[in-house]
């Protein structure tokens, strides 16, 4: 825009392109609203106005003004921001390209994949052309269909006709030539990544990662192929061959390890317990803890609810799931379940102004005796006629994260009168198998890796706080939002191509290396939970399958950071190999010595969900996620993050009787910048990364940050 003194000023990194000095009266015929939409008001003439161009435009130092497309040619593909004009230039400086278009379509799932119409000289391979533009172009900027044509449609005035555009067959997408599957072990592969990945049109030369794939997805794929196949390759191998032509030979070539079939357990009175529901009952019982537990979820109902449907939905999933029927009781010194065969259930029923809300869910959340099934509780609070907030309130030791997600699909599907298949075992069929000779010797095999990473003295990890620790550890705690932007997010994404690793990965590396910048140590120890669903006879149901891995790291200031990674990504397979073996018994080898003030191992937890919450529409009913306010700390720091397309989300959880908040905040713009400088610079040092303030390596941060500012 142009500024008081008549010279040009920029609106930001990328703006959009305006011309100054439009008279009051140009606009569009007839049409007032397009009108202020496009002629808008000159920030320093109330007599003239801006007419927005639709084209962006970058300020670059030298003055000049660099075009960088069009408005309307942006567009979002997996989460990423993309800019049409950008990837038509690439196209147009390959040899031979004559012209180029770039469009945006949606598929029969509903997202946007890329077409690349172009002519040439002669004919282009689409090998070629992808070939090339990786040269240029970020992989995800890559369209998925190459379709060359003798000539562009052009419009009356001699513009292209993008709307002629011809939609091509099926068969030529993904960026590399489509290669159908060519046997029957990749087409049953192909199969089994549709399934995994959501995604309908795979070739043999697709790549995992390319259309989706992270760790989580990863592990999910392993215990598929196990299934299918009855060999078992390792999550390495997933990294190692991320094709469907290269995994269907390591397939071919791993060793038949038979079928892994968990059978029914014999009809006893009660059933042992999992080493994660033994923690989380010992864990229980320490005081303060009795809610810190709890696995609460609020969900807001839009439409008219039909209450007997409701409960009978619910009456049916407490059947089919003998979690949701579960109780715990001592016998003879030993921890069992006992599953009631049948059990009644009723919802609790309120009326409240919206602003009553957050009162009556804190209300909710309540102790559980867990004594006596079933641990499940669930409310809905009538806001107005047709506007409702369903509540739920579910023991850990019945449930897990995946379960949680089980819990609402089954319970919704179910209200929209449909059949479910039936589960052909329970949790309790689980833990019976996990006591089996062959069971116990993969955990033993396990238990040296484990042993092997703590061999040498344990770190005394300690992060500075603002409170002296309390001799009785307190689950009291808070939650410190923040949002990773854009160009982080795509910054992100382009470290996963060139390192070869994942996202979880990269953060996890970054927060390692928050700690060790806070602590002045070297030796970090992180817990990170894993979903534990190795085997896919357990992929539906409920139950507390998940585990603690304590991932060992060396942040040293001489390392750089690519190096760091690769250690990290190294550290993180081999963990997640031997991701069987029960955190609890790991502590008990170590003989950690227990301490009430605080957790075995570590204090301090990374946590990735990949899940996205979603409207659903049912009926007449809309069922949408609501926000909670309840956080219990478990730990004494917790880094969360939630991915979706869009953004990254990430959240502190604290315990308020170590931190305040304002150490917190600052901790989190911490995290921001650490990130920010790997993304600018992978090869850079760890010494070299700067932090807002300068911490000193005392265990009482107020008296200690000394402010740059």
């Amino acid at each position: 825009i142009l500024n008081e003194a008549g010279t040009l000023q920029p609106v930001g990194i990328v703006g959009e392109l305006c011309i100054s000095g439009v008279s009051l009266a140009r606009g569009y015929h007839n049409r007032e609203s397009l009108t202020l939409e496009t002629f808008v008001p000159h920030p320093y003439d109330t007599k003239q106005r801006m007419y927005k161009t639709g084209d962006l435009a970058r300020y670059l130092p030298d003055g000049n003004i660099e075009y960088a497309g069009r408005m309307d040619h942006q567009v979002k593909i997996r989460g990423y921001r993309i800019e049409l004009g950008e990837v038509e230039a690439a196209l147009l400086s390959i040899e031979h390209v004559q012209e180029a278009v770039v469009l945006s379509k949606e598929n029969a799932d509903g997202q946007n994949d890329l077409y690349a119409y172009f002519t040439a000289e002669q004919s282009l391979p689409i090998s070629q052309l992808k070939e090339k533009l990786a040269d240029q172009i970020p992989g995800y900027m890559i369209p998925s269909y190459f379709i060359q044509l003798e000539k562009l449609p052009l419009t009356s005035n001699g513009k292209v006709n993008r709307g002629a555009l011809p939609i091509p067959e099926v068969g030529l997408q993904t960026g590399t030539d489509y290669v159908a599957p060519r046997t029957s072990m990749e087409e049953k592969l192909v199969c089994i990544w549709q399934d995994v990945l959501k995604v309908k049109e795979i070739g043999v030369k697709d790549n995992f990662f390319d259309l989706g794939g992270h760790s989580l997805r990863g592990m999910t794929l392993v215990a598929k192929i196990h299934k299918q196949f009855n060999k078992s390759i390792s999550l390495r191998e997933v990294f190692q061959y991320p094709k469907v032509e290269e995994m269907a030979k390591a397939i071919a070539e791993a060793e038949a390890c038979g079928p892994d079939y968990i059978p029914a357990a014999k009809e006893k009175d009660v059933y042992p317990v999992s080493s994660v529901q033994k923690m989380v009952y010992l864990s229980t019982q320490i005081e303060g803890g009795e809610l810190s537990y709890n696995m609460p979820g609020i969900l807001a109902l839009e439409g008219k609810i039909d209450m007997n449907r409701l409960q009978t939905a619910f009456q049916r999933l407490i059947q089919r799931h003998e979690s949701l029927r579960t109780g715990f009781e001592m016998i003879r010194g030993e921890l069992v379940q006992v599953i009631k065969p049948q059990m009644e259930f009723s919802m609790e029923r309120y009326k409240a102004a919206p602003d009553e809300v957050e009162e009556l869910f804190r209300a909710f959340v309540r102790p559980f005796d867990l004594s006596q099934a079933p641990l499940l509780r669930a409310g809905l609070i009538e806001l107005e006629q047709d506007r409702h907030i369903f509540m739920f309130d579910m023991h850990h030791i019945i449930t897990d994260g995946a379960s949680m997600n089980i819990f609402v699909e089954e319970l919704i599907q179910l209200y929209d009168g449909r059949e479910l298949a039936p589960l052909r075992i329970q949790y309790k069929d689980f833990t019976e198998w996990k006591l089996q000779k062959e069971q116990r010797e993969r955990i033993k095999r396990q238990e040296e890796y484990w042993l092997g990473v703590f061999h040498e003295e344990l770190p005394s990890f300690e992060l500075p706080k603002d409170f002296a620790r309390p001799p009785v550890r307190s689950f009291d705690g808070k939650r410190h939002n923040f949002v990773l932007d854009k160009t982080v997010i795509q910054g992100v994404k382009q470290l996963e191509e060139l390192t070869e690793s994942t996202a979880y990965m990269i953060l996890f590396s970054a927060y390692s290396i928050l700690l060790a910048k806070y602590s002045g140590q070297d030796d970090i120890v992180v817990g990170t939970p894993i979903a534990g669903r190795m085997h896919e006879d357990l992929q539906h149901i409920i139950g507390m399958f998940v585990n603690t891995l304590a991932i060992r790291t060396a942040p040293m200031a001489e390392k750089t950071f690519m190096d760091y990674i690769t250690e990290t990504k190294e550290t993180m397979l081999k963990a997640y190999e031997n991701q069987e073996y029960p955190f609890e018994e790991l502590v008990e080898k170590l003989g950690v010595k227990r301490d009430l003030s605080r957790n075995p191992l570590f204090d301090t937890m990374f946590v990735m969900q990949n899940t996205e919450q979603t409207d659903i529409e049912v009926d007449s009913l809309a069922v949408r996620p609501y926000e909670q306010t309840n956080t219990a700390a478990k730990f004494d720091l917790q880094l969360t993050f939630v991915i979706d397309q869009d953004e990254i989300q990430g959240s502190f959880d604290y315990c308020t009787k170590l931190f305040k908040k304002k150490t917190i905040s600052v901790l989190a713009k911490d995290y921001v910048m650490i990130l920010s400088a790997i993304l600018r610079n992978p090869s850079i040092p760890l010494r070299e990364i700067q932090l807002s303030e300068k911490v000193n390596k005392s265990k009482h941060l107020a008296s200690t940050i000394e402010l740059d500012f």
